[in-house]
């Protein structure tokens, strides 16, 4: 009868209360309260008022699971319960470093999804998505690229909705290149393309996030030894960026565009970016919010010792730049890559906190291409175009046009074998 009272009185009762009546009450009526334990357990573990953790966060999930796992089988919500008790539970098993035990979790979510799957006859198999981020994370990336593979597959034909698709495509592409499947990734990319070009060309997406993709994509081209069809990508993120210069966008703007360009930035950067850090690295086709909690901590506070090393470099690189300049542009390429996520993922006045270093690592290339002319322009050019895409993101078109124009004549002057700096910028 307390418990009840509890549940029943009028004001605010705390997730505290809330948990301890429900524990009673599931005693005698399992059915209807074994299922909001289970939720009520979960926000207890989390206040998302104040954003912080309860201090036995993970036992609280743990007992949750349980709770949703006592569910008779036979219940039609038993499902839905415990794959959203599982979820919450691998979140903040990664957070704690039991990524074993976390990654369990999520193999048993795409259990239940392919079992939900199976009786409803939807081609999406709920789960799909996490399982190849766990699988990216631990290496495993053959096995990635195969999950999401599956899922797009599935998502494909429904079209895009909402951007979701956009960002699935990310992820199938950064999973396919990882995996060493070059030319399935490039296929993958001008999917991507294409259907940002029909989204904008239609007015249901931005004309920047087709503008960022071409740019994704020659990238990528050019990583893959396509030189001539990466030049006509650009040719053509030229013209596109001509336009926006001289117009603007045709849609009213919005933050969706920045996230689209981090991702795309980070996936630009990952084969370099692995090589200055140990540890689970993120999928590099996902936004931070989809990286598990200890592997995104791990990413964001190695920006510290990068701005070490690249400090520590710097004096050196000034002594000797044959020696130590272009290591000091790769690093400081890395570092300017990390922060940049780090802070579109935490703030929308990101702009201010990472333009200078944008800023520092065109001038760093500059000063590179002085002393080695055909190493130096193509690190100029890349930096150049990363500024250009930093650009765009803020709605700068102009400024985003002017390194756009610099980065493609200093790509024609990587092709001429130690012959002179360059244009002049």
């Amino acid at each position: 009868m307390r418990a009840r009272n509890v549940l029943l009185a009028s004001g605010r009762r705390t997730p505290r209360e809330e948990v301890d009546a429900y524990r009673v009450l599931a005693r005698v009526g399992p059915a209807s309260y074994l299922p909001l334990l289970a939720e009520a357990l979960q926000r207890l573990s989390y206040d998302s008022s104040s954003g912080t953790r309860h201090a036995l966060s993970v036992e609280l999930c743990e007992e949750a699971v349980a709770v949703a796992r006592s569910i008779d089988p036979a219940e039609p919500a038993r499902a839905d319960v415990l794959y959203k008790a599982l979820d919450t539970c691998q979140r903040e098993l990664y957070r704690s470093g039991r990524r074993v035990e976390g990654f369990a979790l999520r193999a048993e979510m795409l259990a239940i999804g392919r079992a939900q799957a199976e009786l409803s006859g939807d081609p999406v198999v709920r789960g799909l998505s996490d399982w190849a981020a766990g699988l990216s994370e631990e290496g495993r990336y053959a096995e990635a690229a195969d999950a999401m593979t599956e899922l797009v597959s599935a998502v494909l034909p429904q079209g895009p909705r909402s951007g979701a698709l956009a960002w699935s495509l990310l992820e199938w592409i950064a999973a396919l290149h990882d995996a060493g499947r070059s030319g399935e990734a490039l296929r993958a990319f001008g999917t991507l393309v294409g259907m940002e070009a029909a989204e904008a060309a239609e007015g249901r997406d931005l004309m920047t996030c087709h503008l960022l993709s071409l740019i994704g994509y020659a990238r990528m081209l050019d990583a893959h030894g396509r030189d001539e069809r990466a030049a006509l990508v650009r040719q053509e993120a030229l013209v596109l960026l001509t336009e926006l210069a001289d117009t603007g966008e045709r849609k009213s703007w919005s933050g969706y565009q920045a996230s689209f360009w981090a991702v795309l930035l980070a996936l630009s950067g990952s084969g370099s970016d692995r090589s200055v850090s140990d540890g689970p690295h993120p999928p590099s086709g996902a936004t931070p919010m989809r990286w598990s909690p200890d592997a995104r901590q791990r990413y964001f506070d190695s920006r510290h010792a990068l701005r070490e090393k690249v400090d520590a470099l710097a004096p050196r690189a000034d002594e000797d730049p044959g020696r130590h300049l272009a290591e000091l542009v790769r690093l400081h390429h890395v570092l300017t890559i990390r922060s940049a996520v780090y802070w579109e993922h935490r703030t929308h006045l990101f702009a201010e906190r990472v333009r200078s270093l944008f800023d520092e690592g065109v001038d760093l290339a500059r000063l590179l291409s002085r002393h080695d002319p055909a190493k130096g322009a193509r690190a100029l050019a890349r930096n150049l175009i990363d500024r250009s895409a930093f650009h765009a993101a803020i709605h700068e078109f102009g400024p985003a046009l002017d390194d756009f124009h610099q980065a493609l004549g200093y790509l024609g002057a990587a092709g001429q074998a130690c012959s002179g700096p360059g244009p002049r910028g």
